[in-house]
């Protein structure tokens, strides 16, 4: 890990302590930097340095503060090591959000090639799983934990040759609100946001065609993220629409890949 301190802005997250994955670019890149806005330390996890550095000098100019973790989700030992690090440092996590993906093949399910399917699994459903088993008793050593898992409408709409995204999100669907349940009785909040059409490379990949100029950029979720990670925040299992353009998009399509 490496230490980038700065000046706190001392707001609806001040002094929380938030872990953020797939931070380099997109929505993970606007989530950070919103929460180190608001007053939050982040803890940057992707596989890009050079990435993760960008958005840090950027955090710095606001006067936040974060830690970088360049390191890839598949390696699920280091995620075990990372929750090691973060209790030897902190004893504590307030603020987990699990925002790493990949799109894998969009193609009919017997086309789908069985390397890209394992990795879309690995980064999209176990490391998520494997962040949950890590963080959990960090969670629990603070006030308000709360955590954060980014879904997809594909989980629900299952549209044709989409079987990969779909299953994977269709999955950490299930196992994040299961979790939900399992800490109904503790200071842990757990919920899950579909981002909606957003000016992505994931949602470029995914819709080539696509006008992206007419998509609101990723900084359009920072206040609902904002929200369900504060304190105050006491719902859990939900699972949040966050971009009122849903219904705009055009049939057929995924309205949510971010």
């Amino acid at each position: 890990m490496s230490q980038h301190s700065g000046k706190r802005s001392g707001k609806r997250l001040a002094d929380r302590l938030a872990l953020i994955t797939g931070a380099s670019r997109g929505i993970g890149a606007a989530i950070a930097k919103a929460y180190a806005a608001e007053g939050a330390h982040v803890i940057l996890v992707a596989r890009t340095s050079g990435g993760l550095e960008e958005v840090d000098d950027e955090i710095k100019k606001m006067g936040g503060s974060a830690t970088l973790v360049p390191m890839d989700l598949s390696d699920f030992d280091a995620i075990d090591d990372l929750g090691g690090q973060i209790f030897k440092r902190w004893g504590k996590l307030d603020i987990l959000v699990g925002n790493a993906g990949m799109l894998g093949d969009l193609s009919p399910v017997s086309h789908i090639k069985p390397e890209v399917w394992q990795r879309a699994y690995d980064l999209n459903v176990t490391a998520n799983y494997r962040l949950i088993r890590s963080m959990d008793a960090l969670l629990r050593q603070s006030d308000a934990g709360r955590a954060i898992f980014l879904t997809s409408g594909a989980a629900r709409n299952l549209p044709a040759y989409w079987a990969l995204y779909a299953s994977t999100k269709a999955a950490l669907d299930a196992i994040v609100q299961v979790y939900a349940k399992e800490t109904q009785k503790t200071a842990i909040n757990v919920n899950l946001v579909n981002p909606g059409p957003t000016r992505t490379a994931m949602r470029a990949a995914a819709f080539p065609g696509e006008d992206a100029t007419q998509l609101p950029s990723p900084g359009h979720l920072a206040e609902t993220l904002i929200c369900l990670a504060e304190p105050d925040f006491n719902q859990t299992g939900l699972w949040v629409a966050a971009d009122v353009q849903e219904t705009a998009a055009a049939p057929g399509q995924d309205d949510s890949v971010h």
